[in-house]
């Protein structure tokens, strides 16, 4: 579990927890996301047990479908392997995608019990998937990665490299090294993608590191940005 001496609670624009340290362990997209909330932006979103909590959610969001259902688990690490990740369009599909998930887990024989596990209901956000990793080195120290994310991360396998922390120069740089860095800009009338708010989140992602040395892996896939904005959609953090 995450260890904080001061926790406090605020809004962004959902109701989360700042933990000011980590201990030993795995973090999953849920308590990941908590903690990264503080630095970076990160999809509005609320763990579930009941699906009432889920209908309150999105009427106190005023959110607007489509959104997105995960089944949360420590047993569920690839949730789209096992039919984990839904997205409804309408109130009829949000009551039945959830009920779908929990079927699942009973199936599966997957436990969402714990306090960090259930279902997911996440803000939908269009845009093109990115990446964005750091990882401890045992030469260089904590290096950034960055490239294009979701399911074209082994298909392009189209990365950059930085030693943190970086600034912005650096952020550039990593951006304009992509081999497919021209799909950023703007292809075929696409509209280029918020280029500033994603060099802040390099930033911010590289100083992470700096500031949290026992973090020896951090994994944002996907990041999702278009020409307005970029939020953070699923990330995991692991704890030497």
């Amino acid at each position: 579990m995450i260890k904080s001496p001061k926790t406090y609670h605020y809004l962004y624009p959902h109701r989360l927890t700042y933990f000011m340290q980590l201990k030993k362990g795995i973090y999953a997209e849920h308590e990941a996301e908590q903690f990264l909330a503080k630095s970076l932006p990160v999809a509005a979103s609320i763990l579930t047990k009941k699906y009432e909590q889920a209908v309150e959610f999105i009427k106190k969001q005023k959110l607007s479908y489509p959104v997105v259902l995960k089944l949360i688990s420590k047993q569920a690490l690839h949730k789209t392997d096992i039919g984990g990740v839904k997205i409804a369009k309408s109130d009829d599909e949000l009551l039945n995608y959830y009920n779908e998930l929990l079927a699942v887990s009973k199936k599966k024989k997957i436990k969402i019990a714990g306090k960090t596990e259930g279902i997911l209901v996440q803000e939908f956000i269009e845009g093109k998937q990115l990446l964005v990793g750091i990882k401890k080195d045992a030469t260089f120290g904590h290096v950034i990665a960055f490239g294009f994310g979701g399911i074209l991360v082994e298909v392009m396998k189209d990365v950059s490299f930085r030693v943190c922390p970086i600034e912005e120069h650096d952020a550039q740089q990593m951006i304009d090294e992509l081999k497919s860095s021209k799909i950023l800009y703007g292809v075929r009338g696409d509209k280029p993608v918020a280029f500033k708010e994603l060099k802040q989140i390099l930033i911010k992602a590289s100083k992470i590191a700096e500031k949290n040395p026992e973090i020896s892996e951090l994994d944002i896939n996907p990041l999702i940005i278009n020409e307005k904005f970029a939020k953070v959609v699923d990330a995991r953090i692991v704890v030497e």
